[in-house]
């Protein structure tokens, strides 16, 4: 019991003792008054308030104007009977919490009105007890104009960060669905049909061995190449399956140049930190394509490449001194850009294109507050 009791305190703050004080706040009022009709009249309403508010919250559709416009009625009375104006509190509380748009206005205009009428007639009439706290009475005001907007306002944030969360939810089902359906199709062609040859050579070998040995060896020799093929197109898949960091690319991108006879001029490693697998698997598949194309295309003797991580995100730069590209078209499309700019553009990312003494790719990653289990940013 004490331990609920705790989480209820954690999770509510001081609001409970807050509307509590609020609740016995009227009280104070109506025993100022001398006539005992009059108090029993400002118990009664007292009470009938708070059971409308009740049923106002648990009102749907037209009753939802039927329980405010009561709650407006009973504010006003206790306002000039007894010159009590906190409930338009509450009610500017519960206007903020109506869903619906038409309805939300329509009472919320009507709540200001009323409540603005009472005000102004109370201060007329005079009343020491109404003009005594009269700053109270202005902060009062001041929430029936603010309070039912910036509620209404924060629940429908709620309401679309939690349509957002559903849609990224469902975003991450497909994703591994189509993840699945890719592995699938993968390992159908790349092991489906590599084992149908392996178990039809093998059988042939079989049927061959004692009438022909020799086609029988070279059979069981195609059986040997074929598993081998497999094999390798299988660690092959499970590599990219597993994605790649930028440091283990760096050493297959030398060792490309190396073999096209491009000296390669390499900045400072970064360490990077705070990054993805994911992230940087994306960066790495687009600096291999982007060293690929120089290889291809530039006929350059130098490439120079710099990886720098900021508090804005990450720029991996490759540049050439090779003839760069000659139309401005060909920016936007060939060689591989436009895959590297779908997968930059994927995870919020840019890619920018020079053609001045060769060509400059810089590939640019925001960074991204990563969410842990347990809820807490990184």
């Amino acid at each position: 019991m004490l331990k609920k009791l705790k989480i209820f305190q954690k999770n509510s703050g001081i609001t409970p003792y807050i509307w509590s004080s609020f609740s016995i706040l009227p009280f104070y009022f109506i025993f100022q008054s001398s006539s005992t009709p009059e108090i029993i009249a400002g118990i009664t309403l007292t009470i009938l308030f708070f059971i409308a508010l009740r049923f106002a919250f648990m009102s749907k559709e037209w009753p939802v104007y039927v329980w405010t416009c009561i709650l407006i009625a009973i504010s006003i009375t206790m306002t000039i009977l007894f010159q009590f104006i906190y409930f338009a509190f509450y009610i500017a509380y519960y206007n903020g919490n109506i869903k619906n748009r038409i309805a939300f206005l329509t009472l919320y205009i009507i709540h200001l009105v009323f409540t603005t009428i009472s005000i102004n007639y109370s201060i007329l009439m005079k009343g020491d007890l109404f003009l005594k706290q009269l700053p109270f009475i202005i902060i009062v005001w001041i929430s029936v104009i603010l309070l039912p907007f910036n509620l209404y306002n924060r629940k429908k944030q709620d309401q679309l960060e939690e349509k957002l969360e559903d849609a990224n939810k469902r975003i991450a089902e497909l994703v591994k669905q189509e993840e699945r359906q890719r592995i699938a199709r993968d390992l159908h062609d790349t092991l489906g049909q590599k084992l149908s040859l392996i178990g039809l050579k093998s059988d042939l070998a079989r049927k061959l061995i004692y009438k022909d040995p020799d086609q029988a060896r070279v059979e069981i020799k195609d059986v040997q190449q074929t598993a081998r093929t497999a094999l390798n197109e299988v660690r092959k898949m499970v590599s990219q399956m597993r994605g790649i960091r930028i440091k283990e690319e760096i050493v297959h991108v030398k060792q490309i140049l190396k073999a096209a006879e491009i000296e390669l001029v390499l900045d400072e490693e970064v360490q990077l930190t705070n990054v993805s697998l994911f992230i940087e698997n994306i960066l790495s598949m687009c600096m291999k394509e982007a060293v690929t194309n120089v290889v291809k295309h530039s006929q350059a003797s130098t490439c120079h490449i710099s990886i720098e991580q900021s508090s804005n995100g990450i720029c991996i730069t490759v540049k050439d001194d090779g003839i760069g590209i000659k139309k401005d078209e060909d920016l936007y499309k060939g060689s591989g850009l436009q895959g590297m700019r779908e997968r930059l553009e994927f995870v919020n990312g840019t890619l920018e294109i020079e053609a001045i003494e060769g060509t400059m790719i810089k590939m640019k990653v925001p960074n991204v507050i990563k969410m842990t289990d347990k809820g807490d940013l990184l």
